[in-house]
């Protein structure tokens, strides 16, 4: 697979979605944590979506387990805590894993299309960000640190 409209993923309701249903969008593809230090980010995301989704930006949240084991719950869980915790609305999408044997397929394209410090391919901590343009092109990976407040700018410039 080549593009992001290739790839599908199954959602926290345990129905698969189709990424092309995003075509066209500016996305912004996050791996997750529910007790994360960084999970406060949930925030930050979800404004993002109730301000930019009418201009096209699309945030697609993936929990991942694999960092500190801080993504502990099933789906029904993490879409609880999502609701309850920060009224998240944006879509979630089923507990995947992002790097080694398991890795789902979109997160080994994402991390071949925009690698990390020093050329590195893995994820190193929840809360990593892709921002992929209208045209399905990886543009940039963010660190967790980078905020969904600080990149704004770099998203809006997309839309």
């Amino acid at each position: 697979m080549s593009r992001i409209e290739d790839f599908t993923a199954t959602d926290l309701s345990g129905q698969e979605v189709a990424l092309s249903g995003y075509a066209g969008k500016v996305m912004l593809i996050v791996n997750t944590a529910s007790k994360c230090g960084f999970t406060p980010q949930y925030e930050g995301l979800e404004t993002l979506h109730e301000d930019l989704a009418d201009k096209g930006l699309a945030v697609l949240g993936f929990p991942c387990n694999q960092f500190g084991k801080q993504e502990p719950g099933d789906a029904a869980e993490i879409a609880n805590f999502c609701a309850l915790t920060y009224d998240v609305k944006f879509p979630m999408f089923a507990k995947i894993e992002v790097n080694g044997p398991k890795t789902h397929p979109l997160y080994a394209w994402l991390k071949s299309q925009a690698r990390g410090l020093m050329g590195s391919t893995s994820i190193k901590w929840n809360f990593t960000k892709f921002l992929v343009d209208r045209e399905g092109r990886v543009v940039r990976r963010f660190g967790p640190q980078d905020t969904p407040e600080k990149i704004r700018g770099e998203i809006e410039a997309l839309l």
